[in-house]
């Protein structure tokens, strides 16, 4: 015991003179007197062994090494410290930086392993100093636990440097913020004019690296891009020249427009809208981008409206439809006849939709549609079989014939259950994508479209010759349309199972026209795939929707995907309610005893053949 302690205290006297002790004489006499100490120490151990026999002379043995070890450290410290290169000239890091950076380490390690096993071993071996025999298979059990220590502190030790050297960051949780999607990319990189964005954040705010982190994607997309993080507290007069009260504040601006997002300071205020962050800031940036333009709405005829009308239409409204349309920098009013929708469209019209009409429209009222077709207009017709009408006065001048029967499939597609019942095929879903740029997304990323009930489109025998009709979502190959309306394919009544168009895209082009002047329409088949009932839940008809209005208004380069990490609501059937019920009621509850009771069964066998013996 004397002489490890003669070791720590030669340990003690080298750490003082080395971190303590300024002045180079008292250093380096404190420092070579502690190496001394160490030095005599394990000579006079060395000495101790070789003159003891048996158990004695084993124990004193490993003592010995163990005090070795911490004259090692102390000269492995020496190597890579000031003293080397006062006696070299020159230090190790500079001629060799991977070995003293390897003996900055290992220093530290070789003396734990010393010191704790040495303590180890010297209180197990003090409980024996009065016994008649020594038991050296005590000191060697604390031998070996010492070095298990000392390993498991260095391998923690080296976890948590590897860690902070290598720091990286993963986000495992549910929470993720929404990152630039496609649509929010191309449309900055379509800018040919700077856009300014400042971002109010002080600077411990944990909210302020997720939304910087989603614009530094969109900064990589295009040059006119600028973003410059500013502290409401520290520049409040900018803040008030830019019309930003406080901080947690994105504001865009592109010359004198300006638009402002509040997104907090704090993550877990801001989770709502850091989930919705790419569609809020893609609104912004139409909003400032782009002029705002006018679309107009057809009404008196029964079409599907914003809000519910009681007992008159029980449909599903197309709220979400509405407030798509104003995202994306639209003007949304009203046309009625008494407004002048049988006289003529308004010049300022960047596109008429007509959404699920219930009656025909006049011939002035279809007239004028014509006309405004004919200058280059641009129409979004959405039709519905349940009335019966055929509605030619809107699809004829398209080329275009509708079919007021429902279209039905007996099976599903992909991520589209199949119909559970008889009166549920005409619900169907489909993947079945032309080329055209409105479904190219859909097309790329395979996401089925979802329709309630649709007709069936066909292109008419004869129709002008500069009209281009694709039919951009056709319903599965073997679904019919079900004329007798008993939800059976019946070709005796000129049934017909194949491909419906459900989703025309219609072009007209003179041969010297420009694109600005060309026509377009899209044409579904269902109103239903466009109503808040379908569009809350299913992401294909939603970009069915987008990706339809960019193409018709001529803004096709700039469709894609729109990230977002907001919940989806999960949906069951009342079947499946009722198969989860029983099952987890009775059928989980009967074969856990089932199980236990064979278990038991088993278990008594044996123990019957024993008694009988």
């Amino acid at each position: 015991m004397v002489l490890s302690m003669l070791i720590a205290v030669g340990l003690l006297l080298a750490w003082v003179g080395e971190r303590i002790v300024e002045a180079p004489g008292a250093r380096y006499a404190l420092t070579g007197l502690g190496a001394l100490l160490m030095v005599a120490a394990t000579v006079l151990r060395i000495l101790r062994f070789t003159r003891e026999e048996g158990a004695l002379a084993r124990v004193q043995r490993n003592l010995a090494f163990f005090g070795s070890l911490s004259l090692m450290a102390l000269g492995l410290y020496a190597l890579q410290s000031d003293v080397f290169t006062k006696l070299t000239g020159a230090s190790l890091a500079s001629g060799s930086p991977k070995l003293a950076g390897a003996l900055a380490v290992l220093w530290p390690a070789v003396l734990v392993i010393s010191l704790l096993t040495t303590l180890l071993m010297e209180l197990a071996f003090a409980t024996m100093a009065k016994a008649p025999t020594l038991e050296d298979g005590r000191v060697n059990e604390a031998m070996l636990s010492g070095l298990g220590l000392s390993f498991a502190l260095i391998f923690a030790f080296s976890v948590q440097y590897v860690a902070t050297e290598r720091d990286a960051k993963a986000d495992f949780s549910y929470f993720r913020v929404a990152k630039a999607g496609e649509a929010t990319q191309k449309l900055v990189a379509s800018f040919d004019e700077p856009l300014e964005v400042y971002l109010f954040f002080p600077p411990a705010s944990d909210a302020a690296e997720a939304v910087a982190n989603y614009f530094d994607e969109l900064v990589a997309t295009s040059p006119m891009l600028k973003v410059t993080r500013l502290d409401h507290a520290v520049e409040p007069v900018r803040a008030k020249d830019l019309g930003v009260s406080g901080n947690g504040t994105v504001l865009i601006k592109k010359g004198g427009r300006k638009e402002s997002l509040f997104i907090g300071t704090e993550v877990e205020k801001a989770r709502t809208q850091l989930r919705g962050l790419d569609a809020e800031v893609q609104k912004r940036l139409l909003q400032v981008a782009k002029s705002r333009r006018t679309v107009y709405l057809t009404g008196g005829h029964g079409e599907r409206s914003q809000d519910p009308t009681g007992g008159m239409d029980q449909r599903a409204t197309i709220e979400i439809l509405y407030k798509t349309l104003q995202d994306q920098n639209f003007d949304v009013r009203t046309l009625t006849t008494a407004e002048g929708l049988g006289n003529d469209i308004p010049k300022d019209a960047a596109a008429l939709f007509i959404l699920g009409p219930q009656r025909a429209f006049s011939a002035p009222e279809a007239a004028s549609i014509e006309a405004y077709a004919q200058r280059g207009g641009r129409l979004f017709i959405a039709l519905d079989p349940e009335n019966g009408l055929t509605f030619d006065e809107l699809v004829g001048p398209l080329g275009l014939s509708f079919k007021p029967q429902n279209i039905a499939q007996e099976r599903g597609t992909a991520n589209v259950r199949p119909p559970p019942g008889p009166a549920d095929r005409i619900n169907i879903g489909t993947r079945t994508f032309s080329s055209h740029p409105v479904v190219t997304y859909l097309g790329r990323s395979n996401v089925p479209v979802l329709m309630l009930g649709a007709g069936g489109l066909e292109e008419l025998p004869k129709h002008p010759a500069d009209l281009t009709i694709d039919f951009a979502v056709r319903s599965m190959p073997d679904s019919w349309n079900d004329a007798s309306g008993n939800f059976e394919f019946e070709a005796a009544l000129g049934e017909t199972k194949k491909a419906w168009g459900v989703v025309a895209a219609i072009e007209r082009r003179a041969p010297s026209a420009k694109n600005e002047d060309a026509m377009r329409a899209l044409v579904l088949a269902d109103s239903d795939a466009i109503a808040d009932l379908v569009l809350a839940q299913l992401q294909g008809n939603q970009y069915l929707v987008v990706d339809g209005f960019k193409w018709l208004l001529g803004d096709e380069q700039l469709s894609g995907a729109t990230s977002t990490e907001v919940d989806v609501p999960l949906t069951r059937t009342r079947q499946q309610d009722t198969a989860t019920f029983y099952g987890t009621t009775f059928l989980a509850p009967i074969a856990v005893i089932g199980v236990g009771l064979f278990a038991r069964r088993r278990a008594k066998k044996p123990q019957s053949k024993e008694n009988k013996s």
